[in-house]
């Protein structure tokens, strides 16, 4: 059995910085470091680094909450059809089904911890990591 509730098939987390199942994508990079299984479906905790003057994954939809927290440097975030800038300490909610993107527009490098509830988003990491190999992400 594992379902929400049944916590006694769940165990605790502890990773060092830097540690957590790693994803190259060029010059952006995705470490998880919880994922559906490990949170019952609950959630996915990942960072997401992206190397100065990075377009993002595209503009896109999904029924999951996206839910960033920007740790280092300045994120440029599509919410709906605006952008906005997000500096060091910011929070940005996308709604499921809303339209959502990131990039960093900005000279240095800068990372977000994103958080996708429900979770399970991970599953899709190989076909995402494959996607950018053959389209790596271009200039912001």
């Amino acid at each position: 059995m594992n379902d929400r509730n049944d916590t006694t098939a769940r165990r605790s987390i502890l990773l060092a910085p830097g540690e957590g199942r790693h994803y190259a994508m060029g010059s952006i990079s995705a470490t998880f470091k919880a994922d559906g299984a490990e949170t019952a479906g609950g959630y996915s905790i990942s960072e997401w680094w992206l190397e100065p003057h990075t377009q993002g994954p595209g503009a896109h939809a999904h029924p999951e909450d996206d839910i960033f927290y920007v740790i280092e440097g300045i994120m440029s975030f599509l919410i709906g059809d605006e952008w906005i800038d997000a500096s060091s300490g910011s929070f940005v909610l996308a709604p499921g089904g809303v339209t959502h993107d990131f990039e960093n527009r900005g000279d240095s490098r800068a990372g977000v911890l994103n958080f996708s509830h429900p979770g399970d988003f991970e599953r899709h990491m190989p076909d995402i990591a494959d996607w950018f190999s053959a389209h790596p992400p271009g200039p912001a």
